[in-house]
This record gives C-alpha cells, structure tokens and sequence, in this order.
C-alpha cells in the first residue's frame, strides 16, 4: 500500500486534514509535546550483542505497556555475530522492527523465519517460548529496533505465537525529497500496518524524513507515546513551543490526540510508538514479565523442570 505525502500533511493554509485527517471542527486538537527526553543506556545482551538500552534502565523502567525497547546499530560483527542463543520469554509481546540486516528466528512452537530488511516480526511469548535469534550474515550494517509491550493479565499465559512480516507487507508511503513512512502496527491517519489488532492497540512506525515540512498525524488519547530520533534532529510538539530532538534521545510525550513533527536540518529517522496502557502491575525478572511474585516464581520453576512451553 503507498500513499504519497500529499495525502498525509495537514494543509495549513486551509486548515484540512487530508488522508482520512479529521477536520478542527470535528475535532479540537491537542497536540503532544515532549515531558521528558532521555538518553539511550549503551549495555549488552544475549551472547554480548553491543546495543543501546532505551526503555527498560535505571532512568525509565517501564512505560507501560512497554517493557523495554533496545536500539541496535553496528557494521562491526563482532558488536552482534554472536547473536541471541536460545532462551526463554513469558507475559509479554516482542516485535522486531529491521531496517537493515537479517536475523534468524527458531523456537520450540515450530515458529522460524528470516526477518529482513525492512520487515518486522511479532512474536507472542504468552504462557512460554524459548527462541534463538541469530544474524543471517556474517558481515555488513545490523540495524534496527526490539521493543516488549506488555499483555493484560488475562492473556499472560495464553498460546505462544510468531509472525514474520516481509517488508511488502508493511504499510508504506511516500514522505517526498526521497523520505519515507512505515506502519508496522496500527493507524497512521488511514495508513495501516500489517499487525492488527493487539490488546493494547499499539501505533508502530518507522519515518524517514529529507525535507523539513511539518508532518502531522491524529493519535489516540490515553495512549503512552515515545518517539526515538536515530538521525538527525526532529522538531517536535506544538508549533508554537517544539522542542529540539537530538539523535540518540528518546521523547517521552504528554497526552494529546495530535502528534506534529519537523525535520529542521532534514535527513531525520526517526520511531514512533503509541499504545494503550495496562494499569496492571508489572512485575519483571530478565525474560519473565509478570504481575505478581508468585507469577514469576511459577515462571522460573516451569523453566527449571523444562515446562515453560507446554501447555
């Protein structure tokens, strides 16, 4: 599905929202800005994949639903060849957003698959999976993002499931100059992207920008939303009170069903995510995320005899 800039910019001269944009009368418009902005915590993972912790540290534990978001950007092998050797996940969702690279994904449901380049992948940890994930190259640019959004307490132990997303299936548009929109997951003013419905109703996508035309997006109110800028510099809020963006931080943004962003020095990247939050205690020991003490305990004790995945 493409769409082109056109359709999805607010026209300000005559004050329409085109590309399904509800008019202001309709509508009264509350536009998010920026509550706080948060650098990126470098750490590693798995087998000693070098990555940037975003979500998930010290200064920003959770925003619920999100559990943890990690950023991963490197052509140097050594920083991610040796990957994700199996291990286990329960109570929460994963998703997988690949800009470039390819990462190979087994586990013990039968799920597997290559996610490439512009492709993503959703996998439901559910009552218990146990996967791998492991570079599909030996060499070149690995890059892109894994973000952990929390199930309701009511889907905690519910069937483990996978779902890998080519990157023709993702929702995209044309943002003109060269730039470029994504949807991976929910609505972007009429754009939607493959992965639909989830629990949460999470809005997921990944912008480019090569012009500094304002862009403009209707969201949902309630909704937590964060934005990560991984290039450039993103203008960002109201116009009349943007906040500056740098590469590297990540925006935590105040409630509102309006989102309005800017590319002031142009080439800009950028990740927008949005979900309805849980209200649920979150309890979290490494890959297990639950509600309660004795949850966890269960969780360990299932893995420990080998039982995590059955059921």
């Amino acid at each position: 599905m493409s769409l082109t800039r056109r359709q999805l910019l607010l026209s300000g001269a005559a004050g329409l929202a085109l590309a399904g944009c509800r008019a202001a009368a309709v509508l009264e418009r509350r536009h998010r800005a920026v509550e706080r902005l948060l650098p990126g915590v470098p750490t590693t993972d798995g087998a000693g994949v070098r990555l940037t912790r975003l979500i998930g540290h010290g200064a920003l534990r959770h925003l619920d639903p999100f559990v943890m978001l990690d950023r991963f950007h490197s052509d140097d092998p050594s920083a991610y060849l040796r990957g994700f050797p199996d291990h286990p996940h329960r109570g929460f969702e994963t998703v997988t957003v690949m800009l470039d690279g390819r990462m190979r994904h087994r586990d013990t449901r039968g799920g597997g698959g290559v996610v490439q380049g512009g492709g993503a992948q959703w996998m439901t940890a559910g009552r218990g999976i146990i996967h791998s994930e492991m570079p599909e190259q030996q060499g070149g640019l690995m890059s892109g993002y894994q973000l952990w959004i929390n199930l309701p307490a009511a889907e905690k132990l519910c069937p483990a499931g996978y779902e890998e997303v080519a990157p023709e299936r993702i929702g995209a548009a044309s943002l003109g100059a060269g730039g470029s929109l994504r949807v991976v997951a929910g609505d972007w003013d009429g754009l939607r992207g493959p992965l639909q419905p989830r629990a949460t109703r999470p809005l997921l996508a990944h912008l480019s920008l090569e012009d500094d035309r304002e862009l403009h997006c209707d969201v949902a109110e309630g909704h937590n939303m964060f934005v990560h800028v991984s290039e450039g510099v993103l203008e960002l809020g109201p116009a009349g009170n943007p906040v500056r963006v740098e590469a590297g931080s990540l925006a935590i943004l105040s409630d509102g069903n309006r989102l309005r962003l800017r590319a002031p020095e142009r080439r800009t990247q950028l990740l927008v995510a949005a979900a309805r939050p849980l209200r649920e205690p979150i309890v979290q020991r490494g890959p297990f995320v639950m509600n309660t003490e004795a949850e966890i305990r269960q969780a360990i004790d299932d893995y420990q005899r080998g039982v995590l995945d059955r059921g």
